[in-house]
């Protein structure tokens, strides 16, 4: 039977921001498109992957679906496309609402396919009776999000608010200090100085055109201090819209000024009274049954629900490479309670599997959901956006490993099912001398087994660790203590 583990989609595909829409009974995902060793967000054109709506496991590559020169605002190219989203419209079409690197202006392409391709239809606009119909460049167009009700009206959704926590979200550099930053990231500071104010999340329903907007855009939930007294407090709205019509209520998800975090917001109303819900996940697990360590490296994080047959999934993003400039995208399972809560989520290594993966056979090492060592940072150091020193996993001529293992390192995988497991493998190289520790939890306390090991090899070697295993659903951390440097590519079971 085949499997799928988190990142979902090939180790060596960046799709980000991901928003997971069922259209024809097919799920398809449309985010944003970073590459291997990214130096700013969203560098590749929009690419989108589908999968039957019964097999989440079986996900087909699509083709680029827009390319961001087709718009006229971007017709040399320079700017970066950012995170879109997708509806079908009340005539059958299928419209991408998107924007490009803080440009304030929200575009739309439409198709007939939800494959796509995309061509340019025109730019979000308020009516002739507001502004006397200008595009839309206020309220920083940012993110879009939307929706297409059962009645055939739809709203857009949109927002940024970097100033909630601007010393973690969006560092105070000086003109001197982005003058020595590399010249694609240089452009990208100084617009962010520009921008260094209050919008909270917006809301305005559109026009069967799709482009215009029928009123005046509506403050939707609250940002910063604006939260205060409203029960958003900890967790106010910072960006990443995304909206979904679950079971007659409307959940808006969103990233909240933590970043690392996706909350979400419940109301019986497409447009207002959202009263705040919870957090579904932290790509680090910050918050999860009260954890307030990472374990795995903050970054920034955007996604949706999406309804797969009887289940729901919340689709998220993970940093690779010790920067914010190559995510990759996964998913888990949630459960959506007869209240309408949802209960945060932990990261896993399975995902879309629908239960554990076998452990037989080899998996790339690549699928870690926890790394952490005596450098795993609590937030992406922006003063540095290649943390040469990291512990990290990396692509380096279209291999994927794990990097900068060293004294301290835990490296895990949740969940395998063992079926008397004797060995447990690890491709490595590097220069290491010490102790290996196999154990179900990241304590140590429910050891597997314990293995010296002295490695110098500027190759890959196979390192067998014996075990003896038998247990269903069962976690796998690899601790590393010693002196030296490895790299990790794959582990294994036999």
């Amino acid at each position: 039977m085949e499997q799928i583990f988190n990142p979902y989609l090939p180790l060596t595909e960046y799709v980000p921001d991901g928003e997971p829409h069922e259209f024809d009974g097919r799920v398809y995902i449309y985010g944003s498109h970073d590459k291997a060793q990214g130096k700013v967000y969203c560098e590749e054109d929009y690419v989108t992957w589908s999968a039957p709506v019964d097999n989440l496991r079986d996900w087909k590559y699509e083709g680029v679906i827009y390319r961001k020169e087709q718009d006229p605002s971007n017709a040399d190219g320079k700017m970066q496309l950012w995170a879109p989203d997708v509806t079908k419209g009340p005539d059958g079409r299928y419209y991408l609402y998107y924007c490009y690197s803080f440009y304030p202006e929200i575009g739309v392409a439409v198709s007939d396919s939800p494959a796509g391709p995309f061509e340019f239809y025109g730019h979000v606009k308020y009516p002739k009776s507001l502004h006397d119909g200008k595009t839309l460049d206020d309220h920083m167009p940012f993110d879009p999000a939307v929706l297409t009700d059962d009645d055939g009206r739809v709203y857009l959704y949109w927002g940024f608010a970097p100033a909630c926590e601007k010393e973690m979200i969006l560092p105070d550099f000086s003109d001197e200090e982005i003058a020595q930053m590399p010249p694609e990231k240089q452009e990208m500071m100084k617009t962010i100085k520009r921008i260094k104010f209050v919008v909270d999340s917006q809301v305005a329903e559109l026009e069967s055109d799709m482009l215009t907007l029928k009123e005046a855009p509506r403050k939707l939930i609250p940002s910063g201090k604006t939260s205060e007294g409203t029960g958003f407090e900890g967790h106010a709205f910072f960006e990443a819209s995304s909206i979904r019509k679950i079971k007659g209520k409307y959940y808006f998800v969103y990233s909240s000024h933590k970043s690392h975090e996706l909350c979400y917001a419940v109301s019986d109303k497409p447009d207002r009274d959202f009263v705040y819900g919870g957090t579904i996940i932290s790509n680090g697990n910050i918050g999860l049954d009260g954890n307030d360590k990472p374990t795995y490296t903050l970054s920034n994080n955007h996604g949706g629900i999406v309804k797969a047959g009887d289940d729901y999934y919340i689709f998220y993003h993970r940093c690779t490479d010790g920067n914010e400039f190559s995510r990759q995208g996964c998913a888990e399972k949630i459960v959506i309670e007869d209240d309408g809560t949802i209960k945060q989520v932990e990261m896993t290594s399975c995902g879309l599997n629908g239960g554990a993966l076998r452990a037989s056979g080899m998996y790339p090492a690549g699928i870690a959901c926890h790394i952490t060592s005596a450098t795993t940072m609590s937030s992406i150091d922006f003063n540095d956006p290649i943390m040469q020193k990291q512990t990290r996993m990396v692509e380096r001529q279209n291999t994927t490993y794990i990097t900068d293992i060293e004294d301290g390192t835990t490296v895990g995988y949740k969940y395998f099912d063992f079926d008397n497991v004797k060995e447990v493998l690890l491709e490595v190289r590097g220069e290491f001398g010490g102790v290996i520790e196999l154990s179900g939890d990241f304590d140590l306390k429910e050891k597997y087994a314990s293995s010296r090991i002295n490695i110098d090899a500027d190759n890959w070697q196979l390192v067998s660790i014996p075990v003896e295993i038998s247990a269903k659903n069962k976690a796998l951390y690899i601790s590393f203590t010693g002196n030296g440097s490895l790299e990790l590519k794959s582990i294994g079971f036999r």
